[in-house]
């Protein structure tokens, strides 16, 4: 067998969509990082493998900026027929093109050699390579969900539901147990011009009517969801049992939709079902500090806030598909959005050992909040930009400056409820034709330039200044109601697109005193969020819009220079 060793600035384990934004952010604030993922593919639950859409914050104006959005925004530019292969290859895209960034997939943990209370390395075998990496980092980031790395270095971590009282909660049982939300399988559908037919397979469940499937909508406009198991068994252990059983349940339920009542699925048909369960909720870490219940209701007024949460309490029953008393989830209130502390990503006892996604220090109450994909995102940003503070102030990163680091996020175009973002003095110091455009904040229609053919934005300095970034935020529809994928395939498909309110071409013009004039033209603009390099020594730098995604005007948020 080969053994390949590596030594670097932080090794992430997981390569769902809270390791993937962990580790590029980590690259692109100069660190070197390995990205160690045990599929094929790169997203966990959003993947091709398990194709659950991205859900994040509720509320006007609180979807989350950074890293996803720049992946969904790069995947409605090279997807325009939302096939997930492509999904994939625009997320492995996003991790081949860092270049401090080492991407290993289909490679496995199976060991950690620890000193104390400090990981030194860890091990991982790669199935179809038949490799052994080894892999000595400053630092370890688990966002595998299921929390790996727990077992192996003797962190200390929770596994299911806390009794009410012990974190003075009302949303857990009387008497703590080691039950936990399930898993699903999910399938898809599409739709085709004609009737056809479905057979079962032999060994499918059989629901008869629709009294089989109480309280669950199996209409053609779902993501089944609620076809969960698990939560009353092992998540981790008991893998392979939950799937075989889910696999059963959805070919039953596609068997009832299809040939056993009238369901509208006549020119339905199967297009994919997934044989890999989708994960709510496993271990999760004890941190620095547990988030609980009372937090989320109060808001996570934290000082060291570097992420926000904003979806409900979403607690569904360990009993899964088999629930029969009500709706199987029940959607407790909370707070949109509410904060997320750095402390509860650190390790109470591994030193160098730190986690971002649904396995974060939180409570199962708090966590019924915060699972979702796109928090689970902004948490492995707001991760990986810590972590590299750490790495280059040489400290533990529980003593870095968080008032940078909440800067630094901002900046990254990661919104912090209650925070603004500080202006560079350059953009202070010259005269701007339109203040809103350099006010610190990046979303809300009251903090928008709105222009109109002709119409620029101007800064004037007394003399000439040497200007050596320019950064640009543009409206790329905050409040759109589709999401990232789709969940079925009918015949007219509802088009997942580039917001129309994006600044698709604009120019940037620089002048100095004596006349010289700098250009940057871009033509092609898809992002939200951009930076221009530049080392000009001018006067006047002035913005061009020229052309939308569609829409009518001219939308932006942020023309600031450095």
């Amino acid at each position: 067998m080969k053994t390949l060793e590596y030594n670097t600035d932080l090794c992430v384990v997981g390569g769902g969509l809270a390791g993937l934004c962990c580790a590029i952010a980590a690259a692109r604030h100069g660190i070197h990082t390995v990205l160690i993922q045990d599929r094929p593919v790169l997203g966990g639950n959003a993947s091709e493998e398990i194709r659950m859409w991205v859900g994040g914050c509720h509320g006007k104006d609180n979807r989350e900026g950074g890293i996803i959005e720049e992946i969904f925004l790069e995947n409605f530019y090279q997807n325009k027929a939302l096939k997930y292969p492509i999904w994939d290859s625009v997320l492995y895209e996003k991790a081949i093109l860092e270049p401090n960034l080492k991407l290993l997939l289909n490679t496995s943990c199976l060991d950690a050699q620890m000193d104390g209370n400090r990981i030194v390395s860890i091990k991982a075998w790669q199935s179809n390579a038949e490799s052994y990496h080894i892999v000595k980092a400053a630092y370890f980031a688990d966002c595998s969900g299921d929390s790996i790395l727990a077992d192996l270095t003797g962190a200390e971590y929770m596994y299911g539901r806390e009794a009410k009282s012990e974190y003075n909660e009302t949303i857990p049982p009387d008497v703590a147990d080691k039950k936990t939300m399930g898993m699903s399988c999910l399938f898809q559908i599409r739709e085709t011009t004609g009737k056809t037919e479905f057979i079962p397979p032999k060994w499918a469940y059989t629901y008869e009517s629709d009294d089989d499937l109480p309280f669950k909508d199996h209409d053609v406009n779902n993501n089944f969801w609620w076809i969960e198991l698990g939560g009353e068994w092992d998540c981790i252990h008991d893998t392979d049992r939950c799937r075989e059983e889910l696999l059963k349940i959805c070919y039953g339920v596609w068997d009832h939709m299809k040939n056993h009542g009238d369901h509208g699925c006549d020119n339905w048909e199967l297009e994919w079902i997934g044989f890999l369960p989708g994960k709510r909720e496993s271990r999760r870490y004890i941190g620095k500090y547990v988030v609980n219940q009372n937090d989320v209701e109060a808001e996570g007024r934290f000082e060291d806030l570097v992420a926000y949460a904003g979806w409900t309490m979403d607690d569904h029953f360990p009993e899964g598909f088999y629930y029969r008393d009500g709706h199987p989830t029940i959607y407790h209130p909370a707070p949109t959005p509410w904060g997320l502390p750095l402390r509860c990503m650190i390790s109470k006892n591994i030193g160098n050992l730190v986690f971002a996604g649904r396995n974060i220090s939180v409570t199962h109450a708090a966590l019924s909040s915060t699972r979702v994909m796109a928090t689970c995102a902004v948490l492995g940003q707001a991760l990986g930009t810590a972590v590299a503070m750490a790495v280059h102030e040489n400290c533990a990163i529980e003593n870095i400056d968080v008032p940078r680091l909440q800067q630094l996020l901002m900046e990254d175009d990661c919104f912090l409820p209650w925070h603004h973002r500080k202006l560079p003095e350059l953009t202070l110091k010259a005269d701007c034709s339109s203040e809103v455009v350099r006010n610190g904040i990046d979303r809300g229609d009251e903090n928008l330039w709105i222009g109109h053919e002709g119409d620029t934005i101007t800064y004037q300095f007394d003399a000439d200044t040497k200007v050596e970034q320019i950064r640009l935020i543009f409206d790329s529809d905050f409040n759109r109601n589709y999401h990232n994928m789709p969940c079925n395939y009918p015949l007219h498909q509802p088009k997942f697109h580039l917001p129309k309110t994006l600044i698709k071409e604009y120019r940037i013009e620089g002048i100095s005193e004596n006349g010289q004039k700098f250009e940057i033209a871009v033509h092609d603009n898809h992002q939200r969020f951009m930076t221009h390099r530049v080392d000009w020594m001018i006067k006047t730098v002035r913005f061009v819009p020229l052309s939308t995604n569609g829409c009518d005007d001219f939308r932006l948020f942020d023309f600031e220079l450095k």
